[in-house]
């Protein structure tokens, strides 16, 4: 919803999870809301809904029109805000945060765990997805299999995927080497199961993956698998670029 101007009374509170339309009227009828003091009368009531003072039950309503969440998403949860079969990322909201319709920017797949932006701001999640940003994308992963030098160097020139497919260059980082390696790679698209079958093009397996950053913004390492809180100010205007 966006904030141009003056907006009827009763869509802003339903926006902020009042109510339907309908319950929102009963509530004006029963003398329980106020613009400025003063009761409304009128559910049609045009307000500004970031400079008028509206209480219900005496109550101010914070007006705000996005909203910005960071999860640690966890295994076995799609990246999505419906499925009628599996869980889904919004499955694990409050309905505080779900009144505004938050979608994920981005996908994790099923069984890979970590950094997951929510927000329902439609401009910033473009510009976050847009293949031209080349927005940078940060992943620990374990891998079965001895990573090399060598794959560092392949992965600076970008690997061919098995579709033809030539990545950007990546930046691969060994943390430790052995039959179970540990890696940090930095990817800057975001091509279907990527990390996996980057590994897959050099002979290794991704038996974990985790995402610990995007862009800007760094996963809480408090937040465990299933768990969220918004963004601190900081954390958003980096995030925009402010």
């Amino acid at each position: 919803m966006a904030n141009k101007g003056k907006q009827r009374l009763d869509k802003i509170l339903a926006h902020m999870g009042l109510g339907t339309r309908k319950e929102i009227k009963k509530l004006i009828k029963e003398k329980r809301v106020r613009v400025n003091g003063e009761i409304a009368k009128d559910p049609g009531l045009q307000v500004w809904p970031s400079q008028d003072r509206i209480e219900v039950d005496g109550e101010k309503i914070e007006y705000r029109e996005f909203i910005y969440l960071m999860m640690n998403k966890p295994q076995g949860v799609l990246s999505a805000t419906e499925d009628h079969i599996q869980e889904v990322v919004t499955d694990l909201l409050e309905p505080e945060h779900l009144i505004f319709h938050p979608f994920p920017v981005g996908r994790l797949d099923k069984d890979t765990e970590g950094l997951l932006l929510l927000t329902n701001d439609g401009q910033l999640a473009h510009q976050l997805l847009s293949p031209k940003k080349h927005v940078p994308k940060t992943y620990y992963a374990t891998i079965q299999g001895v990573v090399t030098e060598e794959d560092i160097d392949r992965f600076r020139e970008g690997i061919v995927l098995d579709d033809g497919y030539q990545t950007l260059p990546s930046e691969l980082k060994i943390l430790t080497s052995g039959p179970q390696s540990e890696i940090k790679l930095t990817i800057y698209e975001g091509k279907f199961h990527q990390v996996k079958r980057m590994f897959e093009a050099v002979g290794k397996k991704v038996t974990y993956l985790k995402r610990i950053a995007m862009g800007p913004l760094i996963l809480d390492e408090d937040l465990e698998p299933g768990e969220y809180r918004e963004l601190t100010e900081e954390e958003r205007k980096l995030l925009k670029g402010e």
